[in-house]
């Protein structure tokens, strides 16, 4: 009789063994990828512990080569997981691995049999009970572990199958300290046999684990070359990520690298922020600021939550606000558990704090650019605009934070704060701010109210017209006003115009609108006969049913007045000598005063396609006349 079969032993795990391991299959098949990260984060684990004794002097380390080998042999049908870490004795693999510490574990899957949680996934039932390892057996039939504890002469093997009976055999030969981890892959899984998903899986998870990891596939080791050199093996991860040193040790080059390699974006990022959180938050992280390239990027980010540079998830909102989630980066949060679940995310003070601290130091580094670099502040802030906008919009508190650094571009492309635009037009227009939503349609406003040094800012996004409800609301007083929407009254010249009832009959009539308002007033510039205003109410009212309409929302039909003046430049040559045609030949009158409203209202936006048909044939038939 051999040495090893008189030191076999055989048992069950635990007599709740037929409910664990359905289980284990069931709730996590959605997810079944994660089996690997799981075994390798265990041999992670026991590289770290065994480290963690030497440099204690408790354990007398000859070879500190640390590392993870991931051995894929499809002959055998085998995916091999093997360190050379700390080890177990015989003892320890009797504790943590032939018996399942479930404290509570128990009555935790007799409530949860039979359900599913609302994405379908267990939502972190592996490692919430020591249940790691045997995500194992979500892809095989059997599992060995070859083990050998740093401090015993011989190892250990325990081989279990899927329905959880178990062999241990003492003495088991192994020449060298750590454990191997043998995954008997089933037929229904072999593509996890595949160095190519296998290789995905390790770039995904384990990227940034601190033990280099090292891929081997067995049947491509049978069909290389023997006459070429073998390459040096590298690793497949980086063990020095860059998020865990100090801002002071980073270059912006290293930063730009770190960048590209993990998000495999070709664009530079606007900035990044270097999170270094200890005591009690203890996190670090590096976010960026991507280029956005239009104002509905702004939900496309990716932000990695990792546990000890282990990888856990992608955006999740709870750590994440919203208005953030356009970011892309890297949070490393140690005291979040490694299968960390919704429920635990939503309800975590920590996680709230966490939250905070970014937001705090999104605002805190907007605000440093402003003052300390405000022209590359002012560069980059086209990029930036929609974000802080949004955020604003989001989270009054990051607005409270950042309402000194937020610029508005004026026509002349310059940048001017809320306050530095207040001051300079406290003697011609107190409290109103002016501005255009395109500043090509609105070129004959723009240069009237540049012809008066008022200066007219650019707020041309659909989220603008939201955003300034937010300022308008925090600062008491102030009022933006469109540059359609109201005569400035430093446009209008002195005196006071008498209206002529018969003109505004006839461009009522002309129009195709009796509800139309007609004014008469004396403007500065006498070139221009008339402009047409919407007000400001209507028109934020027709931008926020047309962000519902885009929205898929059914507003049934749901219409509002338009309150629409047009504004009669009585200073005008032309509208004079209008006045006397009218009297004269009122035929001739209205066919100028069409043409002097179509051109205020192609002023104004673009014409329609029977509305520009008409214009051309009146000019037409007009030129034809002179």
């Amino acid at each position: 009789m051999s040495e090893d079969i008189k030191n076999t032993e055989k048992g069950g795990i635990s007599v709740e063994i037929e409910h664990i391991f359905p289980i284990i299959k069931k709730w996590l098949y959605s997810e079944k990828e994660i089996f690997l990260r799981e075994i390798v984060s265990n041999a992670c684990d026991a590289v770290t512990k065994l480290k963690r004794l030497s440099s204690l002097g408790e354990a007398q380390i000859e070879d500190e080569n640390y590392k993870i080998t991931v051995t894929i042999d499809k002959a055998a049908r085998t995916l091999t997981v093997s360190d050379n870490g700390i080890g177990m004795t015989e003892d320890e693999v009797r504790r943590y691995i032939c018996q399942i510490a479930l404290s509570g574990a128990l009555e935790f899957i007799e409530k949860y049999e039979g359900t599913e949680s609302k994405d379908g996934t267990a939502d972190g039932i592996i490692g919430h009970f020591g249940l790691g390892f045997y995500s194992a057996f979500m892809v095989s039939d059997t599992v060995d572990v070859i083990t050998r504890s740093y401090t015993a002469e011989s190892g250990v093997k325990w081989v279990c199958s899927e329905a959880g009976e178990y062999e241990i055999t003492a003495n088991y030969y192994r020449a060298n300290r750590g454990t191997d981890v043998v995954m008997h892959i089933m037929e229904s899984e072999a593509e996890f046999l595949d160095e190519y998903r296998i290789r995905g899986m390790l770039e995904k998870y384990c990227s940034f684990m601190p033990v280099e990891i090292y891929l081997i596939n067995e049947d491509a080791e049978e069909k290389t070359d023997d006459d070429k050199p073998a390459e040096e093996p590298k690793p497949i991860n980086d063990i020095h990520p860059l998020w865990q040193k100090a801002p002071s040790e980073c270059t912006d080059e290293e930063y730009d690298q770190f960048y590209h390699k993990v998000f495999n974006d070709y664009r530079e990022p606007l900035f990044h922020i270097h999170l270094n959180a200890d005591y009690p938050l203890n996190f670090r992280g590096i976010l960026y600021f991507p280029r956005i390239a239009h104002e509905y990027d702004s939900l496309e980010g990716q932000v990695k939550l990792y546990y000890n540079q282990v990888f856990v998830a992608d955006n999740i909102k709870e750590v994440i606000p919203e208005f953030l989630l356009m970011l892309k980066g890297v949070l490393d949060c140690p005291e979040l558990p490694l299968n960390v679940s919704r429920s635990y995310l939503q309800n975590s003070g920590y996680v709230a704090k966490i939250s905070a601290h970014i937001v705090k130091k999104v605002a805190d580094k907007l605000c440093s650019m402003y003052n300390l670099e405000r022209e590359n502040y002012e560069n980059l802030w086209s990029d930036l605009k929609t974000f802080v906008e949004y955020g604003c919009l989001r989270d009054r508190k990051f607005y409270d934070r950042v309402k000194g650094a937020i610029i508005y571009a004026t026509t002349d492309g310059k940048y001017v704060t809320l306050d530095e635009y207040l001051e300079k037009a406290k003697e011609k227009h107190e409290k109103t701010v002016y501005y255009t939503a395109d500043i090509t349609a609105q070129a004959q406003y723009i240069s009237m109210f540049a012809a008066e040094g008022i200066d007219v800012v650019v707020l041309d996004k659909m989220i603008d017209t939201q955003f300034i409800n937010i300022v308008e609301q925090e600062n008491e007083g102030v009022k933006f006003v469109r540059i359609d929407a109201d005569v400035a009254g430093a446009l209008k010249a002195d005196g006071s115009a008498e209206a002529n009832e018969k003109l505004v009959e006839i461009f009522k009539e002309v129009s195709g609108n009796n509800d139309l308002k007609v004014s008469f007033e004396l403007l500065k510039n006498e070139k221009i006969p008339a402009v047409l205003n919407i007000s400001e109410e209507t028109r934020r009212m027709e931008d926020m049913m047309k962000m519902y309409r885009m929205s898929g929302k059914d507003m049934g039909g749901m219409k509002f007045p338009t309150d629409i003046t047009l504004i009669i430049n009585a200073a005008n040559p032309l509208i004079k000598r209008l006045s006397d045609t009218a009297e004269a030949d009122e035929a001739k009158a209205k066919k100028l005063a069409k043409q002097v409203y179509t051109l205020a209202l192609l002023a104004q936006r673009q014409l329609t396609a029977d509305e520009l048909q008409t214009f051309l044939a009146d000019s037409f038939d007009i030129l034809e006349n002179i």
